[in-house]
């Protein structure tokens, strides 16, 4: 199967007063047409900075982005002037961005910033528009959605809002979507829904997903393939459910003890990760999660352990991969 988004050595830093962020550092991956991959982690492990460079948004200054390519089919968007990334964008990649509130333009109703971007990228007449833009609010569980489109963002609830940006990504049929917290601000029957919209649309028409969550029970309903993120890098890959049965790096796993169980014992303390993320702007020499990691042996501390593949078709970050490989099974 062709890739639809294939990321290579993609990295971000921020230049401040404060020295050098690395927000995202040497990270590849990609997306076959069709699939779906998650992207977890912790808050500030970079996976909405990832998701900005590859729409062309993060801002410069202070943002540098750096990467070897990122393709959308055979097209490198690195190779791409700000006007011809303004015609892909929003039409074959498109975003759900995770803070709605400061997503849409106050100034203007919901309306028209949907019926933009139909006359830009479809070029649709206003009133062929406004009707698909209706159509499009239905979709996503909006009631009365012809009445929506003369509303004005701050009208609207905060779950309203985040439905009216998850259609105008889905407006235009894109052929990647990036999907950044699609669901936050929504209860479980409108999860559903939008989950199930976002399926159907990938059947329909072959559509890519990079699925941005904290949510690790919506990566495991939707997700075909995860990519763990912490301080940056990429820590782990691997197919959904070899990863949740056996994962291969600490952070992963303590990522999944950290869902709470039904099944658990009565009063006890729910479990967490001991510390706290690094400094981005003071990395450590060796693994950003040694401190923070109950294997960490002297050779974490010294140099950043590669990505090594202990069992076919995955992939760690860790020179403990191959212990933890066998302590769960796994071949």
């Amino acid at each position: 199967m062709a890739r639809a988004l294939d990321i290579q050595n993609l990295s971000v830093r921020f230049d401040t007063q404060h020295g050098n962020v690395k927000a995202v550092d040497s990270v590849s991956f990609h997306i076959e047409e069709g699939e779906t991959l998650g992207l977890v982690g912790e808050s500030g492990s970079g996976k909405s900075v990832s998701s900005l460079a590859v729409m062309g948004l993060v801002p410069s200054p202070p943002g540098v982005v750096r990467a070897d390519a990122m393709l959308l089919g055979e097209r490198d968007l690195t190779n791409l002037s700000p006007e011809a990334l303004r015609r892909v964008r929003g039409k074959e990649v498109a975003m759900v961005f995770q803070d709605p509130m400061t997503s849409l333009n106050p100034l203007l109703t919901v309306g028209r910033q949907l019926t933009e971007e139909l006359e830009v990228h479809e070029g649709l007449s206003q009133s062929e528009a406004l009707k698909r833009a209706a159509t499009g609010l239905g979709d996503v569980g909006i009631p009365a959605p012809e009445e929506r489109l003369a509303a004005y963002p701050h009208e609207l609830s905060g779950g309203m809002r985040q439905r009216v940006m998850i259609a105008m990504a889905l407006l235009c049929n894109p052929k990647v979507l990036i999907a950044d917290e699609p669901t936050t601000a929504l209860d479980v029957t409108i999860q559903a829904q939008i989950l199930e919209l976002m399926r159907a649309l990938q059947e329909k028409h072959g559509t890519a997903i990079l699925l941005i969550t904290h949510d690790l029970g919506v990566v495991a309903g939707m997700s075909d393939r995860v990519n763990v993120m912490y301080a940056g890098r990429i820590v782990e890959t691997a197919a959904t459910t070899p990863l949740f049965d056996t994962p291969l790096h600490p952070y992963t796993k303590g990522l999944l003890e950290s869902v709470p169980d039904l099944t658990g014992v009565a009063g006890a303390d729910l479990y967490s990760i001991p510390g706290q993320p690094p400094d981005l702007a003071e990395l450590p020499p060796g693994c950003a999660f040694a401190p923070r990691c109950s294997r960490v042996r002297d050779e974490c501390v010294s140099a950043v352990p590669p990505a090594i593949s202990p069992v076919p078709d995955r992939l760690s970050a860790c020179l403990d991969a191959e212990s933890l490989a066998k302590e769960g099974g796994v071949r």
